[in-house]
């Protein structure tokens, strides 16, 4: 069989905050090649979409009520490996070296990093995540 890739990358954008949540979603729905699967308001709601519909991508806020990014990621993991996770925190880095381990993320990234860069990091990320699978089906 033949690889087949998706031409576009698969995010799903999670963060408690309603005002973050929109601005990353009016941020990469404009972008080519980018394909939001849906926007969640915290761990537990990220896992039941990630169960339906395989990101390649998770951009997870770390601090959130009902479930954090910490738990979520674990969960996200477990149910596909390939998908890779930006951790997304207002959280200082130095604090995280000692957390990591608590969760599985891929990179980090501070709320204030520019939104272009962000973007960056998902389209260079998404497209590890789609060159470890063979073929997806939706």
């Amino acid at each position: 069989m033949l690889p087949c890739h998706t031409s576009a990358i698969r995010v799903l954008l999670v963060d408690d905050h309603e005002l973050t949540r929109l601005t990353l979603k009016l941020a990469f729905s404009t972008q080519a090649n980018i394909q939001l699967v849906g926007l969640a308001t915290n761990g537990k709601e990220a896992i039941d979409i990630a169960k339906q519909s395989r990101p390649d991508v998770v951009i997870l806020d770390l601090q959130m009520p009902v479930m954090d990014g910490w738990s979520a990621s674990c969960k996200i993991k477990a149910i596909d490996p390939n998908t890779q996770i930006i951790a997304y925190s207002s959280v200082e880095d130095t604090k995280l070296q000692d957390t990591k381990i608590m969760g599985e993320w891929d990179a980090f990234c501070q709320k204030d990093i520019p939104t272009a860069e962000l973007i960056a990091l998902a389209r260079q990320l998404g497209q590890k995540s789609a060159n470890s699978l063979s073929c997806r089906t939706s």
